[in-house]
Order: structure tokens, then sequence, then C-alpha cells
């Protein structure tokens, strides 16, 4: 392709699609044309926040400057809205999860690869500079052979803050189909593709009373697992724990720890672009790393904890640079799909009790070191 960036089209003006507009102008590859809503004044609202064209999703489909459509519906609409975002010939990039069971997910692969179109999917967290700065210790070997890890995330779940929490204890949600893919995807990149799965899924509470605004004392039903127990095989022979609950109100567990041959390390949340890592050396102290000088690790934004690096879209953009390039791209289909099979098998462990083997893999995607990441950057 000869133009410079790649119009991108985004359907699902919901309280994410803010992030995309807000950090999309940080990166090369993408411009932000138009968006979409099955609810027109959302669509009209971010459109004029950001100085957007808004569309309709039938009109955003059949403009011909648009390029890559992003999918930010809710993970129940994710197929059939990604489907019609392949049939109109234009490139996709949905937010996680991809979809919900394997077979959907093999299908929008056959049907992209008969355009020649590609798919790529979020979380892209896992380019933050913590991440990328864990996996070069991975691939340096200062670990030796990852042989186990333990990976945490617990809360006491999205009633509490989000103004429309009920999808996430719908089909579809849950803290597996949620938060998995941002633990899924980085363990992926730093160890490799997963060979079996197997779980114990609870339902602690079948209602839930939303406490946020502006539906607070609301109650809403609960019908998907919020308390999950996991194991994860590797096909190198690592076994890995993760725990994923909406149902407790502190703990005192990190977010992720690798285990090698020669040492461990103590990764930060991979829901975040940023944070220290800790490292050991045999049985030598734990000591936290000098933070990379990587620009997705870089505070950026103010949350409640303070500044934080926030560089979501970069996923995007490196599709869209990937595309004008020729060449793979990270946030790929494959890694999307297995992270799926591995989420999807983990919620039908719980519900069999039995171990679950998976039938897709993927490559590890390809390091984004400090001066690749800066060459994505405006």
């Amino acid at each position: 392709m000869a133009r410079k960036n790649l119009g991108v089209g985004v359907i699902g003006c919901g309280n994410i699609s803010k992030a995309y507009f807000e950090l999309a102008p940080l990166f090369k590859g993408i411009e932000m044309r138009t968006c979409a809503d099955i609810n027109a004044d959302a669509a009209k609202a971010r459109a004029q926040e950001f100085g957007l064209r808004a569309e309709s999703v039938e009109g955003l489909l059949r403009s011909d400057d648009i390029d890559i459509v992003v999918n930010l519906t809710v993970p129940a609409a994710h197929y059939q809205v990604s489907r019609e975002v392949l049939d109109a010939g234009k490139h996709l990039y949905s937010e996680k999860p991809f979809v919900l069971d394997v077979e959907e997910g093999l299908d929008l692969g056959k049907l992209a690869a008969g355009k020649g179109l590609r798919i790529g999917s979020a979380p892209d967290t896992f380019l933050g500079g913590a991440h990328q700065q864990a996996r070069h210790l991975v691939d340096s070997g200062a670990l030796g052979r990852i042989t186990s890890g333990s990976c945490t995330v617990m809360n006491h779940g999205m009633e509490h803050w989000h103004p429309n929490p009920d999808f996430f204890f719908l089909k579809g949600g849950g803290p597996i189909l949620d938060l998995g893919p941002y633990y899924l995807a980085n363990l992926i990149q730093l160890i490799g593709p997963i060979s079996k799965v197997a779980a114990l899924a609870t339902i602690p509470a079948r209602e839930r009373t939303i406490s946020s605004k502006p539906r607070a004392g609301e109650k809403i039903p609960v019908e998907t697992p919020t308390t999950i127990m996991a194991l994860l095989e590797f096909a190198n022979g690592a076994a890995v724990s993760f725990n994923a609950s909406w149902d407790v109100w502190k703990h005192g567990h990190a977010p992720m720890e690798l285990y090698g041959e020669l040492g461990s390390l103590m990764v930060p949340d991979p829901n975040f672009f940023g944070g220290a890592l800790g490292y050991t050396k045999a049985d030598k102290p734990v000591k936290k790393l000098p933070k990379w000088e990587h620009p997705f690790g870089v505070p950026n934004q103010k949350h409640s904890n303070g500044m934080m690096a926030n560089y979501r879209t970069a996923g995007l953009a490196d599709m869209a640079l990937a595309i004008l390039e020729d060449r793979p791209h990270r946030c790929s289909f494959e890694l999307a799909l297995h992270a799926v099979e591995a989420m999807t098998g983990i919620l039908a462990s719980g519900d069999t009790g039995a171990f679950v083997a998976m039938t897709t893999t993927c490559d590890r995607p390809e390091a984004l070191g400090v001066k690749e990441a800066r060459r994505m950057m405006v």
C-alpha cells in the first residue's frame, strides 16, 4: 500500500473507545477517521469529542477511506460484527476476547485468509516496557528454562465502578474471559504455547448489587463463574497456576511470577504496560531491576494510583505498520485464537473436572525492543 497511514474506523463507542481515540495519535501507521455505535447518540458524542466523523455501522463499513475496523462491541457481539467487517473487505482488529469459541475464530480466520485480510486482537499490554524487559531477560537465558510459575488476578468485581456492568457477569464475561487475555498473552509471549489446561470454577453469588452510578442499588444476575483456579501446562513442560476471581476483597499474591532453572522473575500486572520487575539469581535476594528506557513503559497518564504507562492501540499500530511493511504483526490472529482456546478450555474443565488438551498453537510474537518501539511512535 502506498499510503503512509491506514484509515481506522471504530465500531462501539463505550468506555474503552476513549482510550483508543486518545492514544492513537501517539503512533505511526494509523489515523482515526470515523466511529459508529448501535446507539447513534454515543457515536455522535465520541465523534464530536475527538473530531471524527460519526457513521452508522453500515456507513462505516462502506467507507472508502477506512482500511482497518476496530471492533469494540461487547464480547457476545464480537463474532458477528467481526464477520461483517471482513465481509466488507476491511482488516479487523478486535477487543478481547477475540471470539467466544474456537469454531467462531477458525471461521473468521478462513474468511480473512480468503480475502487477503489481517486479523489482530487486543490485548497489547504485553508490548509494554515492563513485559518486554521480562521478555529480554527470558530470551537472554537469565532464568534458564522456565519450569513453573503463578498468576493471580483477584478483586471484587466490576459492579463497583462500571456504569453498566451486566455483560461482565453473562456468557462471554467473567474474570477468565475479561482479564485472562492479559495474563495468557503475556505468558505465551514469555514461555510459548499452551498444551493443556484444567480448572475448578464456582459462582459464589448468583446475584450482584451495583454500587456505581447511575444504577447504584440495582441487582444483576450472574451466569458465569466468577472464581476460577486453573492449571496451565505449556509445550515446553512448564506448569503455571492461574487464579482469577471477582469474589475477593483483598489478597497478598503477586500478579505474575516465573520460576526458572537459574532464577525467579516477578512480573508486574499484565493489565498494564509499565511497572517494576523483581529478579533473583538462584538463592540470592530478590532485587528490583532498573527500568528499561522503553517508550511503552514511560508513565503518561494520571490515574488514582498516580502516573501510569498506557499505550493501548500499540497493537493496532503494529498491525497497520505490519500491513504497510509486509511483515507479521504481534497481536496476531493465531495468538488470539490460542488464548481463546485456553480460556474456553479452562471454563470447560471447570464444568467437567477433566483436563482439556489444546488443538491450536502459535509462535511467540516477535519481541518489541526499545528501538523498534521508538520507530512506531510519532
